[in-house]
């Protein structure tokens, strides 16, 4: 299985509500000469005084991103709202690029304005962009604009430099610049050669498999729950999924989907065309699939940019076989770095690159870096006003508690202003009929040596749909209603939060889709094959591939921001399918042989089993629950968007 790839600091806005604020304070002209205004994060909860090693020299390299407010910061929460939500007499009513530009960026007085104060301090602008400036200059100079000490902390075993205050501006900018980033060194990154390296070590799948769901069972393997189990299937393909989320007759066409990972594979357009010849999806039109990358990419080794290519793949893999029809534009990012996430989203969202956007990595929340909340927000924010969703991967850790230690949620995915996208195990049956799907949550124990028994039987968690309740962000407007109030308040607290996935499709790598892609052989050559893979990086392109198919319903009229849209059809007839943990009243599982060597039988085989529907301490239930949120698109959720 490919993880959920990991991103250190993908942030959301703390406190977000559907109409949150920007992170600096709106500053009142009135105030008296020398007031400041704070910049909400900026001072990370690791630099504290026990953890203080010393002042950072004066001479010392500074480079950081001033982040700007534009000219209405709450103007743009609050139509990003109205044009989301169904209710409202503006839903639907978008801007386009330019408009929103010209409504909400920032304006060349503000922008000179900013300027002016960092020169003055001494900093550099050595660059500019719709979003940002970007400053270098010496310990000094960044000390004096932004108010504070930068001195060193330890964290983690190593030492960074960090703001010993909040940062902040002269309130006579009038809330011109939203936030600051680059203070502090600690690494804000993704744990996914400024060449890009070659294809990792081919991984196959060993047999037996199931065609589709039980159509081989393990008759010589040990009963499991009471009962003798399947086969995992060797990997679902685009006319099944199609099948089991109501696709029809929809294709997507005229429908642009974005996918944004790290990095790009050098053999993406060859694998992908090789993929849908063998599988049986449409092959690609001229054009159909395209790529917007940076001019040069950095840390390549740091950040495994081999492992990136994968991500890719089933991205687009997985888009095409839902929506054959849609243009894809891959989005890659110059590093695992956030400062360059948010570049390739900022490159969506300034072009209005595709309505739909896909996303397929983050991190835990006690890992987001508070100043960047208000970066990401904005953009997702821009997004919505233009008709742009975003959809992201929920984990694949369930609670976090055996990754973590800590029960929490993953981000961005955490956002009140993105789709989180939880997962599932997903039963296609014969003739590509639907069968259930569990909460996916996976035990896995190993056949005993003996070959009678299972030992330590259902055995270990060994990943799980991310979800659950949210310790940073309230509960927005449309989640009221439909999400438990025990759940909203499950860390304890007396106002309800967000809580975490909206909705669901197939993520069991046990129940898993089957990609191709280019790969390093044993003896150093490049070769395409084929495995199966999941993980919420596979539900969240899936959805992606859905919603593709609902614009195409609607006349090509984007969605946009579609949690208000999800919400609002909770409860209605057969538009989602409500998932639980044991949809046939008993326990299932499946049976696995995998190659110990990743590769072929010459290491050796080794034999589990692997229950579903044991997501950690996270329980898939009828209605709203923190493994699939509403449920996973039925037979009727895309002709609900029918205009």
């Amino acid at each position: 299985m490919r993880r959920h790839t990991r991103i250190a600091a993908l942030p959301l806005l703390a406190g977000a509500l559907a109409l949150a604020l920007p992170a600096a304070a709106h500053a009142d002209p009135h105030r008296p000469s020398g007031a400041r205004d704070t910049f909400h994060g900026t001072k990370p909860s690791w630099a504290t005084a026990e953890t203080d090693r010393g002042a950072t020299p004066d001479s010392g390299k500074v480079s950081a991103r001033v982040y700007l407010a534009g000219r209405d910061a709450q103007g743009l929460a609050a139509y990003a709202k109205a044009v989301s939500d169904p209710a409202s007499p503006s839903y639907g009513k978008y801007l386009s690029a330019r408009q929103a530009r010209a409504r909400f960026g920032a304006t060349a007085e503000q922008i000179s304005a900013v300027k002016a104060w960092l020169k003055d301090s001494g900093l550099t602008v050595t660059g500019a962009t719709r979003h940002y400036l970007t400053v270098t200059g010496d310990v000094a100079a960044a000390e004096k604009a932004f108010g504070t000490q930068l001195r060193q902390y330890a964290k983690g075993g190593r030492t960074y430099r960090a703001p010993a205050a909040t940062a902040s501006a002269p309130a006579s900018l009038q809330g011109a610049v939203l936030t600051v980033t680059g203070l502090d060194t600690a690494p804000h990154k993704a744990s996914h050669q400024d060449e890009l390296p070659p294809p990792d070590a081919v991984f196959r799948n060993s047999g037996p498999f199931s065609s589709f769901y039980g159509s081989k069972t393990a008759k010589t393997l040990p009963s499991a729950y009471g009962a003798k189990i399947p086969y995992a299937v060797k990997g679902y393909t685009g006319q099944q999924l199609r099948a089991a989320y109501g696709a029809g007759r929809r294709t997507g066409k005229h429908v642009r989907v974005a996918i944004t990972d790290a990095y790009a594979s050098p053999t993406i357009a060859r694998d992908a065309a090789t993929y849908a010849k063998r599988n049986g999806d449409p092959a690609y039109r001229n054009g159909q699939l395209s790529q917007v990358l940076p001019g040069e990419y950095t840390k390549t080794k740091e950040c495994g940019a081999a492992g990136w290519y994968g991500e890719e793949t089933l991205d687009v893999e997985a888009v095409h076989a839902v929506a054959p029809a849609a243009d894809i534009v891959y989005v890659g990012a110059a590093s695992c770095y956030d400062d360059d996430f948010l570049d390739s989203l900022g490159k969506i969202v300034d072009g209005h690159l595709a309505d739909i956007v896909s996303n397929s990595w983050g991190d835990i929340e006690a890992n987001q870096t508070p100043e960047l909340l208000a970066a990401y927000d904005q953009l997702f924010q821009l997004g919505a006003v233009q008709g742009i969703g975003f959809y992201f991967s929920s984990g694949d850790n369930g609670d976090e508690v055996a990754n973590t230690g800590t029960k929490q949620v993953d981000v961005p995915a955490n956002s009140a202003w993105v789709t989180a996208v939880g997962g599932t195990s997903l039963a296609v049956g014969k003739h590509d009929t639907y069968g259930f799907e569990t909460g996916w949550g996976t035990l896995k124990a190993t056949l005993a040596p003996d070959g009678k028994s299972w030992k330590d039987f259902p055995g270990a968690f060994s990943g799980g749909a991310g979800g659950g309740t949210s310790k940073t962000v309230p509960q927005p407007f449309y989640q009221r209603g439909v999400v438990p109030g025990g759940l909203a308040k499950a860390n304890g607290g007396s106002k309800p939060m967000r809580t975490v996935p909206d909705i669901s499709a197939v993520a069991d790598p046990n129940t898993g889709f089957l990609v191709g892609q280019t790969q390093t052989m044993p003896d150093g050559s490049l070769g395409y094959d084929e495995y199966r893979i999941g993980g919420t990086s596979l539900a969240a392109p899936v959805i992606a591939g859905v919603q593709a198919l609902a614009q195409e319903e609607r006349g090509g009229r984007p969605v946009g921001f579609a949690n208000p849209a999800i919400y609002d059809r909770y409860g209605s007839g057969r538009v989602y399918h409500d998932v639980t943990d044991r949809p046939k009243g008993r326990e299932l599982a499946v049976a696995r042989v995998d190659f110990v060597n990743g590769y072929d039988a010459s290491g050796g085989l080794t034999t589990s089993v692997r229950s579903l529907g044991k997501d950690s301490s996270l329980k898939a239930v009828r209605g709203y629950d923190p493994v699939t949120g509403v449920g996973s698109p039925g037979a009727g959720y895309i002709r609900s968007y029918r205009r």
